[in-house]
């Protein structure tokens, strides 16, 4: 997999968006499916839902994400991090209940949100041009290859039967719909670029754990 993310990510590193004729209608496509579909299943999720148990559900998609955090922590020679994550579990998992809560966090044991792309990075992986996958949305073609890492490292992968596993995905991808509902009001301008600036800029502040530069230094 790192081979061929090598092969395919390294086609440019100069034109991020070479591709921007054919992202732009993948993206209307996605944001069509958004307006008309997802959205109004998020906002019903919400109302339905009380957020109390929002946050429980929440608590258990986070708590199954850390196994794939202590893997790529461990995988980016992060043993401290990985050692974290794997408290987080085991605390989770036992006295929050199989992580409807996070008693965790309240222990000092912080989450460090790493998946597969960010490993792939730390080991020389360049980006490559930035694309939008129908259905999924903004990636890179490192993100291709990181998200089929980190599918291999989601314990949901693993949960039969299928039909259950499929339930809980859509449940997942519902809670995190729903918990973007508060920031759609900030999206402004050609929503293309607002959301491939978005996306590249938070993913280079995952990679570099925070540490991005400042253009302007301490001008300001």
């Amino acid at each position: 997999m790192m081979l061929l993310a090598l092969v395919f990510s390294g086609v440019t590193m100069a034109s991020e968006d070479r591709f921007e004729t054919i992202n732009r209608k993948v993206h209307g496509f996605n944001d069509f499916v958004d307006t008309k579909l997802i959205r109004p299943a998020a906002k019903a999720y919400k109302k339905v839902l009380p957020r109390p148990v929002r946050y429980s559900v929440r608590n258990f998609f986070g708590n199954l994400s850390d196994v794939g955090d202590i893997i790529n922590n461990a995988l980016q020679g992060k043993p401290k991090q990985a050692l974290s994550d794997l408290g987080r579990v085991l605390v989770n998992s036992s006295i929050g209940i199989g992580g409807l809560f996070d008693p965790a966090s309240r222990m000092g044991l912080v989450d460090h949100d790493e998946d597969f792309s960010q490993t792939l990075a730390v080991w020389g992986v360049p980006r490559g041009p930035y694309i939008v996958i129908p259905g999924v949305g903004p990636s890179d073609t490192r993100d291709i290859f990181g998200r089929l890492g980190n599918h291999r490292m989601d314990p949901l992968r693993y949960y039969y039967p299928v039909a259950h596993r499929n339930s809980l995905a859509t449940f997942r991808l519902l809670g995190v719909r729903a918990k973007l509902l508060a920031v759609d009001g900030v999206v402004f301008g050609d929503k293309y670029i607002f959301y491939r600036d978005a996306y590249l800029q938070r993913r280079e502040f995952l990679e570099k754990d925070g540490q991005v530069d400042d253009p302007f230094g301490d001008e300001f």
